[in-house]
């Protein structure tokens, strides 16, 4: 080891001076309290053997690693670490002495000096940790108060988090569980549980609560609903993985509660060896680049050095948004960006054999369920379905390794056109991948995106803004929700897998209820359901109250990835392109009636909401 640095100079050499005062205390302590005569030549024993103890001792501490953690935050581990050099340090110095034979050494100093120095290292070290503490302690005494949500070991590492972070004061913990009010961790009391947070708070004047239950815990969603209840500003502090993602920068201060809180979900573990390797030096295109989930896809891509990202989108607005902000973060990724329509087979081909890409995500879709439900019906075919077709197509004709299909949980025994049409665009990639087997070729099917564009999130915002009511369809309705970046993430590591043509549904967690959402947005912009009502409207043409990830006759099977299965299902019978795509080009004119049993021939799982069926 070096020591080259002051910082573990001063240690050591602090550490030196109080082995030789403890050696001369020994020496003290053997002849003179135990009233023993001193031999003769003392003066030079003390003169070789207290150096010696001290550089022998300082040698092993810094050896064994006692050096590595500054003293003010000695912890138990340090401790541990300290005693351990110290037993190795008085063996190594006894067998120093035995090897010297320094003439009249009293044995007993060997068995004496350890206790002295032990006592006096280990108390300079907790002296340190206290006056460290007592010093946070005063500087956060000004802080604002803040109440901490969670048991016991979790209000500790919340106040252990809180310690670097000035400006808040922690003056009591409330515990989900009733059996810990009363107890106290590092000298704060619980002083009642979740039912009486208000009371608490109003009874210290307290206006901010911490939440301190790890993301992914099942009581943190519901303490998250009843704290909100109290009408304090939710704090909670950032995720060690987000924490890191960031450099470390900012610390671990608290932060406000956002929505992505309320689904609890680990961050997503990325192989980003394999992604590299798919994506590093290749040119990816994205469709429906514009929107949330292909605007999130091209910021994830653009972490994995690709030598061009393609992006496509129908929205002149969307496109020019999305240039915009890649021009700024970006700056040296080299990016083209089309206005086209992937309903335009022609305006693809042209653009695929452009940039011959290597992976394509296909995200351009409509997605809007009742827009799409009757109207507009056969527009979500030609975009849904020979969208899909056209991408798959110029894909495999330009040499695409890889192409994933953005599909959607409502394609699961669908009751609505937009599910029955990505149902059978799912139908159609895998005939299509069936006949091109060099390009792999695989659909994602997951929930619902938090905060995407049209989504309730940005309703309900918009909604609040305005003064209310939040308007849900039914008290009972429930979804499945996952954050923009997760699904992202999720759709390039499907990407990696499998065989072409299979369809691989996301891990989504918990289902949210809707209401639950609105009520905690409503308290997160500090009103309450007096201010801003709900009212529930009813369920709208072709929506469930529940939403399934796979179709009754399919199974899953695990991927290497903990959070994406595969559906495995029965044999399906070939569908006709060429037949699908005349019909659904010339059926223009058609009622929506007559589109929907249509598609109920060629997707027998969908059920229509007509009369007859």
């Amino acid at each position: 080891m070096r020591f080259s640095s002051r910082a573990i100079w001063r240690p050591a050499a602090a550490d030196a001076v109080l082995v030789a005062l403890t050696w001369l205390l020994a020496f003290l302590f053997r002849f003179s309290l135990l009233r023993n005569d001193a031999p003769a030549n003392l003066a030079q024993i003390l003169w070789i053997s207290t150096p010696l103890a001290a550089a022998v001792w300082v040698a092993a501490l810094a050896g064994l690693g006692a050096y590595r953690t500054p003293w003010r935050h000695t912890s138990v581990p340090e401790f541990k670490r300290l005693a351990s050099a110290m037993i190795v340090a008085a063996l190594a110095l006894a067998a120093v002495l035995l090897l010297l034979r320094l003439p009249n050494f009293p044995r007993s100093i060997v068995l004496l000096h350890p206790l002295f120095a032990g006592a006096a290292l280990l108390g300079l070290r907790l002296g340190a940790r206290i006056w460290a503490e007592g010093r946070l302690t005063r500087s956060t005494a000004q802080g604002k108060p803040l109440l901490v949500l969670g048991t016991l070991d979790e209000a500790a590492r919340a106040l252990q988090s809180l310690r670097s972070s000035k400006g808040w004061q922690v003056t009591a913990l409330i515990s989900p569980n009733r059996g810990e009010v009363g107890r106290s961790v590092q000298g704060v009391r619980v002083a009642g549980s979740v039912d009486d947070l208000a009371r608490v708070a109003q009874a210290q004047g307290v206006g901010h609560a911490l939440i301190a239950s790890e993301p992914g815990s099942p009581a943190r969603r519901e303490l998250l609903l009843q704290a909100s209840d109290a009408h304090l500003a939710l704090l909670t502090l950032p995720r060690a993985d987000d924490w890191l993602q960031s450099g470390g920068s900012g610390g671990q201060t608290p932060r406000q509660v956002e929505l992505a809180d309320l689904l609890g979900r680990a961050a997503v573990q990325l192989d980003v060896r394999g992604l590299s390797g798919l994506l590093a030096g290749q040119v990816a295109l994205v469709t429906g680049a514009g929107g949330s989930i292909g605007s999130e896809l091209c910021r994830q891509i653009a972490r994995f050095g690709v030598r061009l990202l393609v992006c496509i989108d129908a929205s002149e607005i969307a496109i020019y948004a999305l240039e915009q902000e890649f021009k700024a973060r970006f700056p040296e990724l080299a990016v083209r960006y089309y206005t086209a329509n992937v309903r335009e087979p022609e305006r693809l081909k042209h653009l695929f054999e452009r940039h011959r890409p290597a992976v394509v995500l296909h995200a351009a879709a409509y997605k809007h369920v009742p827009l799409m439900e009757d109207d507009n019906a056969i527009e979500a075919l030609r975009t849904n379905v020979l969208g899909t077709l056209n991408a798959a197509r110029a894909a495999t004709a330009c040499g695409a390794r890889r192409f994933v299909l953005i599909s959607t949980d409502k394609a699961v025994n669908p009751t609505n056109v937009m599910g029955a049409s990505k149902r059978l665009a799912e139908l159609v990639l895998q005939a299509h991948a069936a006949q091109h087997p060099d390009t792999h070729c695989c659909a994602v099917r997951f929930g619902n995106v938090l905060g995407s564009s049209g989504s309730v999130v940005p309703r309900f915002a918009a909604q609040i803004a305005a003064g209310g009511p939040v308007t849900v369809t039914h008290p009972e309705i429930v979804r499945y929700f996952m954050t923009i970046p997760e699904a992202a993430q999720l759709v390039l590591q499907a990407g990696l897998m499998g065989q072409s043509g299979e369809i691989y549904v996301l891990d989504m967690g918990e289902p949210v209820k809707i209401v639950d959402l609105a009520r905690l947005m409503i308290r997160l912009s500090s009103k309450t359901e007096d201010e801003i009502p709900i009212h529930f409207t009813g369920l709208r043409p072709g929506e469930k109250l529940y939403e399934e990830l796979l179709a009754d006759d399919e199974t899953t099977l695990p991927t290497p990835h903990p959070k994406l299965r595969v559906a495995r299902q029965a044999e399906l019978d070939a569908i006709d392109l060429q037949a699908l795509q005349i019909w659904i080009a010339a059926s223009g004119a058609e009622p929506p009636a007559q589109i929907k049993a249509r598609l109920h021939a060629l997707v027998p799982e969908y059920t229509p909401q007509l009369a007859g069926y």
